[in-house]
C-alpha cells in the first residue's frame, strides 16, 4: 500500500518539483526584502497555488445517484489543472515592488510564472540599498511545468435518507528531500433530492437522477529551501542569526464545493453535469531564516536576516465550476472520469471497487 501512495505522490510532485530548477526557483525569489520578496514569491507561485484549488475541488462525485446504506466504493483518481496563457507571465514592474528592487533593463520586465516557459529564465533585477547604491542582483527564474497534477484517494458510504458520505484523506509521504511532501484530508456530503420530490416513485417518474453535494479538504505543502549569504557577504552586525538550516515552505490550502448534479444511468454507463461554486484559502509561510543582502563595503557586502519573511494568505480560487463526465459499473469495479471549467480548466480519471 506504501509503495502505491509513493508512486502517486511522485506523479504528484513532478508537478510541485519536476527539477531541481523548482527547488531552486523559489529559495531564488528570496534576495530581497520581505515585502517585496513576498510580492514576487507570490506571483510566481500563483498558478500552483490555483492548480492545487482546482484539483482539490475535482473528482469528488461522478453521479447523482446515492448509494444505498452501507453500500461503498473506494476510489483512486488524478487530477490536472492546465495552467490559462494569462498565468503564464506577469510584468515585475506591476506588482507593486518597492525602489529598492527594479529591472536591469527597464525593457525586460515580463518574467515566467511556476506555470510559464521552462529552460528560459526571466530578467534580471537589481536590489538597492537605502541610499540608491546597488548591492545585488538575480535573474527570475524560469516555469516548471504548465499544468498542476495531484492525486485523490477516497472512500464513499452510503447513509440514510438518500445521502452517503465521503472521506478523503492522503497520509504524509516524502519523495527526496529536493521534492518535499504533501498531505491531505477531506469529507464531502452527497443527497439525492429528486427522492425528495417525487418520494419513493422517483426511479419510475423521473427518468434521471438530482442531487446536491458539498465538499471540503485541507492539503498541507512542506518543501525545503536553500537560501545562503552570497557572495561572501558577512551579517551587518551581531545581531544577525546565522543559523539557516531550517528554511522551508509551509503551505496550507482551505477548498470548498458546492454542486447541484444531474445523472442518468444507461445500463453500466452513467454519464453526469454538474454545476456549482468552489473556493480555495491559500496560506503560505516561507519558514525559518533567509540571509538577504542589504548593504556592502569596500571589502565585502553584509546581509540581513529575515525571519520568516515571506507570508501569503488569501483567496486564490472563487467562482463558479462545471463539471461533465461519467462513471463505468463493470461489476464490482469503476472508472471515472470528468473534465471541469472552473479558474483553470482540468481533467480528472481513475479507477475503484465497490459494492
Amino acid at each position: 500500500m506504501r509503495k502505491r501512495y509513493i508512486f502517486l505522490y511522485i506523479i504528484t510532485l513532478i508537478g510541485l518539483a519536476s527539477a531541481a530548477n523548482a527547488q531552486d526557483a523559489f529559495s531564488g525569489l528570496i534576495k530581497s526584502s520581505p515585502a517585496d520578496a513576498t510580492k514576487l514569491f507570490n506571483a510566481y507561485a500563483l498558478p500552483l497555488f490555483k492548480g492545487l484549488g482546482v484539483d482539490q475541488n475535482s473528482g469528488w462525485n461522478n453521479t447523482a445517484k446515492t448509494k444505498k446504506t452501507l453500500r461503498f466504493d473506494i476510489r483512486v483518481t488524478a487530477s490536472a489543472a492546465f495552467v490559462s496563457s494569462a498565468d503564464k507571465t506577469f510584468d515585475v514592474t506591476k506588482i507593486g515592488l518597492s525602489d529598492h528592487v527594479r529591472p536591469a533593463d527597464a525593457s525586460q520586465t515580463i518574467t515566467p510564472t511556476f506555470g510559464g516557459r521552462k529552460n528560459i529564465d526571466g530578467p534580471l533585477l537589481n536590489i538597492y540599498d537605502d541610499n540608491g547604491h546597488k548591492v545585488s542582483s538575480f535573474n527570475m527564474p524560469a516555469g516548471v511545468i504548465s499544468f498542476i497534477p495531484a492525486p485523490q484517494i477516497q472512500a464513499t458510504v452510503g447513509l440514510i435518507q438518500n445521502t452517503d458520505i465521503t472521506l478523503r484523506a492522503i497520509p504524509k509521504v516524502t519523495v527526496g528531500n529536493d521534492y518535499g511532501s504533501i498531505s491531505m484530508i477531506g469529507f464531502g456530503l452527497k443527497h439525492d433530492i429528486m427522492q425528495d420530490i417525487a418520494g419513493k416513485t422517483a426511479d419510475a417518474l423521473i427518468p434521471f437522477d438530482l442531487a446536491i453535494a458539498i465538499g471540503y479538504s485541507h492539503l498541507k505543502l512542506d518543501k525545503t529551501l536553500s537560501v545562503t549569504p552570497e557572495n561572501g557577504a558577512q551579517p551587518k552586525d551581531s545581531q544577525q542569526s546565522t543559523d539557516f538550516s531550517n528554511q522551508h515552505i509551509d503551505g496550507s490550502f482551505n477548498s470548498f464545493m458546492a454542486q447541484v448534479i444531474v445523472s442518468k444511468k444507461l445500463l453500466a454507463f452513467t454519464p453526469f453535469l454538474a454545476v456549482g461554486y468552489n473556493t480555495t484559502h491559500a496560506s503560505v509561510t516561507a519558514v525559518g531564516n533567509y540571509p538577504v543582502t542589504t548593504g556592502g563595503t569596500l571589502i565585502s557586502n553584509t546581509y540581513t536576516t529575515f525571519t520568516n519573511p515571506v507570508s501569503i494568505s488569501e483567496g486564490v480560487i472563487n467562482g463558479a465550476r462545471a463539471d461533465v463526465g461519467f462513471q463505468l459499473n463493470l461489476g464490482v469495479f469503476r472508472f471515472y472520469t470528468s473534465y471541469s471549467i472552473a479558474q483553470y480548466s482540468s481533467v480528472n480519471a481513475g479507477i475503484g471497487f465497490g459494492i
